[in-house]
């Protein structure tokens, strides 16, 4: 179970890596049509955190589609907190919500079932 903890947390460093490489330019002008430049600054560790947390959930789960779930779930559930948190979109509809609790749903049965 240590492992998948540690999958999922390099998940969600993954995640807000691909999020600021995207939303930067929503955030801050500088960012705007620099997509080199994201793609170095926040692409190369977003790339990384994805490899190693794959690995490590691959691994611990013995399956790919167990780091699938996994990763894409964590997505699920950082982005529409930073979507809300820094862009002020909401998440609060019920399409979002339910999304979101239906991934957190997948990330605890991946990690304790």
């Amino acid at each position: 179970m240590t492992a998948v903890l540690k999958a999922v947390v390099l998940f969600t460093l993954a995640q807000l890596f691909a999020w600021f490489q995207l939303n930067s330019q929503y955030m801050w002008e500088w960012w705007r049509g620099k997509a080199f430049v994201s793609a170095l600054v926040w692409g190369i560790p977003c790339s990384m955190f994805f490899y190693y947390a794959w690995t490590t959930a691959a691994d611990a789960a013995g399956s790919v589609w167990s780091a699938r779930f996994i990763g894409s779930s964590v997505g699920i559930v950082i982005f529409p907190i930073l979507t809300y948190a820094l862009l002020g979109e909401s998440m609060f509809t019920t399409k979002t919500m339910i999304c979101f609790a239906l991934a957190v749903t997948v990330v605890l049965i991946q990690i304790f079932f």
